[in-house]
Order: C-alpha cells, then sequence, then structure tokens
C-alpha cells in the first residue's frame, strides 16, 4: 500500500516484524484532540485543539521541515518527547506521513473530516475550536491547500514555524516563528525580529527564562499551547523537553 523505499533499512524491517497490519491500511483518524498537557490546559481557557502530528524533518524519505538542517531543530524536535516517544506513536505518525505524501487527495478529504471533527465536538462542550496542522512538521499549508482556510473561515488554525517569509498566509492562520541560536540560521532569526512576529524560544531550564530576550519582552509559553492570544512582538518561553534537555546546538537557550 505504502512505497517504503525511502525509509532507512530498520525501519522498513520493523514495519515487515512489528507493524506489517498497520501499514496495510489507511488512517481513519489524523487529529489528536485534547491529547496533551499543554492542549488541555488550554481547555482552562476556553479552547479545544486538535493537533496534527507527523514524522518530522525528512524521516518519512520526504522532508516536511525545509529549515530543520540550517536551524539544527531536528534532534531536539519534541517529537520524541512525552508519548512521542512510544514506537506505536512513532509509527503511527509515519503511516500519516507517507499517507500525506503518497495519498495526497484522500488525506485532505480525511483531514477536512476530522476538522470538522473538532468543531463539533467543541460545540458540544462549549469550546472555541483550534487545529494545529504542524505538531511536528513545518509544511507551508497555505500553498499545499489554501482553499482549507476559506472552507472554515470562522476557525482558528495556529502553527510553529521556522520558516519567517512565508507568503500569502489565510488571516484565520496564525504563526509563531521558531527560535534556533544556530548562527546560520540568524538572518530567519532577524528577519522575525523585524517583521514584529512573536517568536518561540527554547530556554534550557525555568529557572533560565529571562524577562527579556532579543530585546524583547518575555511572556510564557508553557501555561498552554494557545498562542493566537499572545501578543505579537514578544517572546514565547518554553522550557526544554525530551531529547531538547540534551541539545547543543543553539536551539536551546542556556541563560539570559
Amino acid at each position: 500500500m505504502y512505497d517504503l523505499t525511502g525509509l532507512p533499512q530498520d525501519t522498513q524491517d520493523l514495519i515487515a516484524s512489528d507493524y506489517a497490519s498497520l501499514f496495510s491500511r489507511k488512517p481513519t483518524t489524523l487529529l489528536s484532540v485534547a491529547a496533551d498537557a499543554k492542549t488541555i490546559k488550554g481547555e482552562e481557557l476556553g479552547f479545544l485543539t486538535g493537533i496534527l502530528y507527523l514524522t518530522p524533518a525528512g524521516g518519512s524519505g520526504v522532508n516536511v521541515c525545509p529549515m530543520s538542517a540550517l536551524a539544527q531543530c531536528e534532534a531536539p524536535c519534541l517529537n520524541l518527547a512525552g508519548r512521542g516517544q512510544m514506537t506505536c506513536n512513532q509509527m503511527s505518525r509515519l503511516r500519516k506521513t507517507l499517507f500525506f505524501n503518497q495519498y495526497r487527495a484522500e488525506f485532505l478529504a480525511l483531514l477536512r473530516k476530522e476538522v470538522s471533527r473538532v468543531v463539533r465536538k467543541a460545540e458540544r462542550e462549549g469550546l472555541t475550536p483550534l487545529v494545529r496542522l504542524n505538531g511536528t512538521s513545518d509544511i507551508r499549508w497555505e500553498t499545499v491547500d489554501p482553499a482549507l482556510f476559506a472552507e472554515f473561515p470562522d476557525l482558528q488554525w495556529y502553527d510553529y514555524t521556522k520558516i519567517p517569509n512565508r507568503k500569502n498566509v489565510p488571516a484565520n492562520y496564525d504563526l509563531t516563528f521558531s527560535y534556533s541560536g544556530v548562527p546560520a540560521y540568524r538572518w530567519a532569526v532577524d528577519r522575525a525580529v523585524s517583521a514584529g512576529m512573536r517568536i518561540a524560544t527554547v530556554f534550557r531550564t525555568r529557572s533560565s527564562i529571562p524577562t527579556e530576550f532579543l530585546g524583547l519582552d518575555v511572556v510564557d509559553g508553557d501555561n498552554s499551547d494557545v498562542r493566537h492570544i499572545d501578543p505579537l512582538g514578544v517572546i514565547v518561553a518554553l522550557y526544554a523537553k525530551g531529547p531538547a534537555i540534551h541539545d547543543r546546538s543553539g536551539f536551546v537557550v542556556d541563560a539570559a
């Protein structure tokens, strides 16, 4: 059903031995709804969040994070944080990514059904729906499927991105730039600062989070994942989790 030839041999072997049944079918769901601590905190603010998690960077054989090499964010990616450490979840994300890459029209049709499901669930629970399509990817969805945002004009979409110069972003699609201190990536950071973007920054520990960074005020980003209510032109402070705890590339900031 899926072309696996672009995958590392050990991944192909794992699928053949333990996950052949999973990869013989197409997914029936795409979005994780209120499935982690930060999005559950968002419910306290009145928001229900659905997130799409894919295999990041080039792990599926197709790079869905075009700035990952330059920003050196693949190793510290939150893909392996929390439940992402579980092999079954990694395989689920990989299947969704292959589905996206190899059955694009079917993927987008299912995505619309999934988004409608989130909207209906939010209405039943008296919450405002949010959808984040790049939970562990950095796809230009405004280019992949620009009609999607127009079909749900009252829905707030949001994402984090390492791409500072995205064009034709719909008004209901909120983007927060994602910082990396890698020297080769500095031009992107400078462009995001100049554009007045909100900038998510990962600090080593909670205690190392300053009150100002890059000349911008710092706000707490770990109280929820509801980014669109944060002001523009600020640093959204996060603290390192999962593999990011050990990152020394410059992606994680050590101190003020």
